[in-house]
Parts: structure tokens; C-alpha cells; sequence
């Protein structure tokens, strides 16, 4: 990075054979809205397909707005080296992490640029829109889903979250663990914590097989950092559904409420320690 470059936010994408995704997720990205002033480090990271290419070929927008577009390639298919290679070359005291499946509207990420801009140590996510799912087994979880009070009155980060200089100092590379969206938040309190109203939308992965295995590979990355990090568990607070809370789920859609039940027993009962986004 040459010394006379200033950027107001680093976005490091991690992506893992996402041509299908990347030129999307990079479009919204630079369509973002306000003066900051962005670098953008797409890790692709074991890919098999056209990502890294594509993610290249975007490079003229960007060097039109005045923003530097880095693009990595790592032999290696591990989110946790890619965000380690991105992170080795941010440049701003403001980071962002975004999924490659995940698109921005065009106001979070300044709103995040801003909000964080500060000495205090903070994190930050955009106000989640779930995207509809095609399958009805996945619709019908996305509804419930929707209204547990993690997601609907906290800041999950689900395929974005920010954090500022002095947040980001708080650990130094990334661990080799499974849930590194988990192991960020935990480093803040909850009054350290910010949603901005900017929106951006994450896709839930379709079908029962995948929602068992993607919900238990988040149990289990939970489960590691309370091991690993027992430090760690006073920052996590989610406020609990509560007998009350399932109750009126139930009531209010019992297919709903009958599909991620089964989905939360399925995962406690199962043995397969898989990973699969479903895709």
C-alpha cells in the first residue's frame, strides 16, 4: 500500500469459489453512497472458479471513484487465513467484513464508516434483511427466524460486521476457529455494540439438510469460543426467547414455529460435524 493513500474503511471479502456472487456483492459495494473513501480486499481463498478473475475485471469502477480494489489468492480454502491476509493489508481504521453472498444497500456502509470513526473502542453492523428463501422448508424458518430477539432487536453481524482501530486491537490475528463473526462480537459489550440503519441483505441457505448443518456448525463455533475464550462469555448477553416467546411463535405460525423447532432438535441430535452453506 503506498504511504500516500488514505481510506476512511477497509471491506475485506473473504470468498471461497463465489463467481456466482462476487460481482454482485462488489457492484453494491461500490454503489455505496457518501465522501468516504474505500479500499476493498477480496481474499479469494482456494477457489476453483472464475472469483478472483471477475472480482479483477471490477477494478476500473473502482479506480474511477478514486477507491483501490486489492484482490489476494491464497492456495489455501480457510475464511480465517483470508481474513488474516485481508487484514494484513487494511489500511483504514475503520473494517468492515462482509460475506461474498452478502449485498449492501448503498447507505450502511458509510453510515458504518462514520458511526466508528471515533477513539472509543466499537462494533457495528447494518439492520439484517433476510433475503426470501425459494424452498417453503426455508421460508418457513426464515419467518421464525426473523423474529427471535438475537436477530430482531440485537446486533448479530450475519455476513457483516465493522469494528474501529481500538476494537480491532483487542485481539491480534485471527484464531483457527469456526465462527469468527462469534468470536468478534464477543470482544465488545453490549453498549459497544451499534446498529446503524443502513440495510443489507443475507441470503438463509435453502432446504432442511442445509439448515441442520449450518445451524450446527454455528453451535459448535459457539461452543469453541466458550472453551477456548471463556473470557469471552460475559460479553454474551442474547436476550432469550423465554416459554412466553415460543409459546406466541407457535401460535402465530405453527409451521413456522414446527420447522425450526425440528431444525433446533435435528441439530442437537445429530452427529454429523459437516459444514455446507447450501449452495
Amino acid at each position: 500500500m503506498p504511504p500516500e493513500a488514505s481510506f476512511d474503511l477497509t471491506v475485506v471479502i473473504p470468498a471461497h469459489d463465489e463467481a456466482a456472487w462476487i460481482r454482485a456483492c462488489l457492484a453494491a459495494v461500490l454503489a455505496s453512497r457518501g465522501p468516504m473513501r474505500a479500499q476493498v480486499v477480496v481474499v479469494a481463498n482456494g477457489c476453483r472458479d472464475a472469483t478472483a478473475d471477475l472480482a479483477r475485471a471490477m477494478g476500473p469502477g473502482f479506480d474511477a471513484r478514486g477507491w483501490r480494489l486489492d484482490v489476494l489468492e491464497l492456495a489455501e480454502g480457510s475464511k480465517i487465513a483470508a481474513l488474516n491476509a485481508g487484514d494484513a493489508i487494511a489500511a483504514a481504521p475503520v473494517r468492515a467484513y462482509l460475506d461474498a453472498d452478502v449485498t449492501v444497500y448503498e447507505d450502511v456502509l458509510g453510515q458504518l464508516a462514520e458511526h466508528l470513526s471515533g477513539p472509543v473502542p466499537a462494533y457495528g453492523s447494518g439492520t439484517l434483511e433476510i433475503v426470501q428463501p425459494r424452498s417453503a422448508v426455508s421460508r418457513a424458518y426464515a419467518r421464525v427466524y426473523r423474529q427471535v430477539p438475537f436477530i430482531a432487536r440485537g446486533v448479530p453481524g450475519c455476513g457483516l460486521f465493522a469494528v474501529n482501530a481500538a476494537g480491532r486491537a483487542r485481539w491480534a490475528d485471527w484464531p483457527p476457529i469456526i465462527s469468527d463473526d462469534t468470536f468478534a462480537r464477543l470482544h465488545f459489550s453490549a453498549a459497544e455494540r451499534h446498529a446503524v440503519p443502513g440495510r443489507y441483505r443475507w441470503p438463509l441457505v435453502e432446504g432442511w439438510r442445509a439448515l441442520v448443518r449450518v445451524r450446527r456448525r454455528q453451535n459448535i463455533g459457539v461452543t469453541e469460543i466458550r472453551r477456548l475464550y471463556p473470557a469471552l462469555a460475559a460479553n454474551d448477553e442474547k436476550p432469550p426467547l423465554g416459554a412466553a416467546g415460543k409459546l406466541r411463535l407457535a401460535l402465530n405460525d405453527p409451521a413456522g414455529f414446527a420447522v425450526y423447532a425440528g431444525v433446533a432438535l435435528a441439530t442437537r441430535l445429530g452427529t454429523d460435524k459437516g459444514w455446507s452453506r447450501g449452495r
